[in-house]
Parts: structure tokens; sequence; C-alpha cells
């Protein structure tokens, strides 16, 4: 066990310096010119990225959540024979994790790419990092990616589901993350989010998955049998 927690601690690590460094490369604006220019961003307004990428993704989500809290109760499919425990913390940790990133937009005053000067805005570029102690003259709340966290927030199950069913779980994790990077990526189309907003939701949504984790771990040992 002491071991596997080992490779927990390094791997989160090696994947937030490697975010970190990402984020002082200055790449993000280099992609974000791919997509837009002074002019603004031309798929800001399409049909498939904002309609379907964006609405129609984010409804389709909080039905997985529904689904998900439904299973706590009411077992279903692959949650029939998990624990109540693991039901709980699936729900639970995906719905927190939304959250979390939610409350950490509303607190950061950096603005999306579409509002910067450089891409036909009016804002000044400001380190996210900034973002929660000083305006950059935009519309400001674009740090972490909210839109992203509706698939990274998934991420939860993974350390619900790997014990009593490490298959599923691995996959469920892939998805998760592949959904996370697509969404991601959708908006970063349409201007509204760099890349490191992306990959920070995502270590974000790992780590609270990965810290709540021996609450629910605690729980299944107090009470194995419940179901």
């Amino acid at each position: 066990m002491n071991r596997y927690l080992d490779r927990q601690r390094l791997g989160a690590l090696a994947v937030f310096c490697l975010i970190a460094l990402w984020d002082a490369s200055g790449l993000d604006t280099s992609l974000a010119r791919l997509a837009g220019s002074s002019a603004g961003f031309p798929l800001r307004d399409s049909w498939i990225l904002s309609a379907v990428f964006h609405d129609g993704a984010r409804h389709l989500a909080w039905l997985g959540v529904l689904a998900l809290a439904a299973s706590t109760v009411w077992p279903w499919g692959p949650f029939r024979d998990l624990p109540f425990a693991r039901r709980l913390q699936l729900a639970f940790v995906t719905l927190a994790a939304s959250g979390v990133i939610a409350l950490l937009k509303i607190g950061n005053h950096t603005s999306c790419p579409w509002d910067l000067q450089q891409f036909g805005g009016v804002a000044t570029p400001v380190s996210h990092w900034a973002g929660w102690l000083r305006t950059d003259g935009g519309g400001g709340h674009c740090f972490p990616a909210g839109h992203a966290s509706t698939g990274f927030a998934f991420i939860a199950g993974y350390f619900a589901l790997r014990a009593d069913k490490p298959e599923l779980a691995r996959i469920w994790l892939a998805c998760s993350i592949a959904l996370g990077l697509l969404l991601g990526g959708a908006q970063q189309l349409r201007g509204a989010h760099f890349m490191s907003h992306t990959l920070w939701t995502g270590w974000i949504c790992w780590l609270l998955g990965w810290i709540t984790d021996p609450l629910f771990s605690r729980r299944m040992q107090a009470a194995p049998g419940s179901r």
C-alpha cells in the first residue's frame, strides 16, 4: 500500500510539474493563435462547438450526474454490486469536483482569450494565478476551465471503482480524461480558454478525487458489509 501511495504521489507531482512547465512556456498564446487572430476567433459562434460541444455536452453531463446520484439509492448496471460507500463516493465527488471548479472560477478575474487585446478584445494579459488578486480589464471568471470539468469531474469514478472493478476503473478514467480534453479543446477553438486552463482543471479534478478517496475507504473499513 505504501508503495502504491508513493507512486500516486509521484504521479501527481510529475503531472503538476509538466503542466507548470507548459504554463511557463508561453505556448498557450502560440496555440491560441492557431484558432484566432487580432480579428477574434472565427469559430466562436460555431453551431457545432457552441450548441453541441458546449450546451449539449453540459446537459448530457448533468444527466450522467443524476444517474450516478440515483445509483446510490437504486443501484443499476455495473453499480449493482458496488458497495454503498463507493456509489456515494462516485456521485458526491463527481458533483463536488464541478462545484470546486465553479467556485474557483467565480473568484478569479482572469479573462478568456477572446477578451484579450491581442485577439480583438480589451483585456490586458495577466497571469491566471494573479487573477484572484487583480483584474485585467475584461470579463474575468475564465480560470480554471469550467466546461472541461464537465468531463474531468468524472475522474472521481476511477478512485471509487478501482478496488472493486479495476478494469472498469481504467476505462472510466480514460474516458473522463478524453472527454475533458475534447470539451476543453472545443472551447479553445472558440477562444474561451487557453490550454493551460484545461490542463489545470484536469489536475484539480484528479487531486480532489485522490485526496477524498481515503475518507470513503475508512467508511468501507468501518462497515465492510455496507451496500
